[in-house]
């Protein structure tokens, strides 16, 4: 088994689809490691905020296997890929990292470049993984959000239920070092 890290965003009924997407990822993956959620302001576009979040799971599948199921679950969102890369978004999946493989696999180049350039996949992910090694850098993703330029992007933890929990209140309290002040 293999263990996966996943970045959820969407700025169009975000709450919606992303409680979509985690009810969808949970009844395929089974038991999952959700991060807090973060609201940011969109990057690359002028448009409305996205709200973020990190998922861990575990999987014996394929990294093409992966891409395939989560493109399913965008494409049920009514994920529309015929908009620019910087656009608005019912639902965005993307494969972090596959524990600690460092290539391009099946399409999907691991670990994703924006683990390292963008709060919003950097924070979650040191939130839920912070003694976790980057496979490239061999850095925690601890470290490397310590390391961050906090100023270049905003981003705030916002409160979200889902399945009658407080995701963000049941993950913060994990890792309360790491919320922007």
């Amino acid at each position: 088994m293999a263990y996966v890290y996943l970045s959820l965003g969407s700025n169009i009924d975000a709450r919606g689809h992303i409680a979509a997407a985690l009810d969808s990822l949970s009844d395929e993956f089974g038991d999952l490691l959700v991060s807090s959620v973060y609201e940011s302001e969109s990057v690359g576009f002028a448009g409305d905020n996205f709200l973020n979040l990190v998922v861990g799971l575990e999987s014996d599948r394929s990294v093409g296997s992966l891409d395939l199921s989560f493109k399913a679950i965008e494409n049920a969102r009514q994920r529309d890929r015929s908009t620019p890369r910087f656009s608005a978004r019912t639902l965005d999946i993307d494969i972090l990292c596959v524990d600690d493989l460092h290539r391009d696999i099946d399409g999907v180049s691991l670990p994703r470049d924006e683990i390292l350039h963008n709060a919003f996949v950097l924070l979650p992910l040191a939130e839920i993984a912070p003694n976790t090694l980057h496979p490239v850098t061999g850095m925690s993703y601890r470290q490397h959000w310590l390391d961050f330029d906090k100023d270049r992007q905003k981003l705030w933890a916002v409160d979200f239920i889902w399945r009658g929990d407080n995701v963000t209140q049941t993950s913060a309290a994990r890792a309360t070092y790491f919320l922007p002040s």
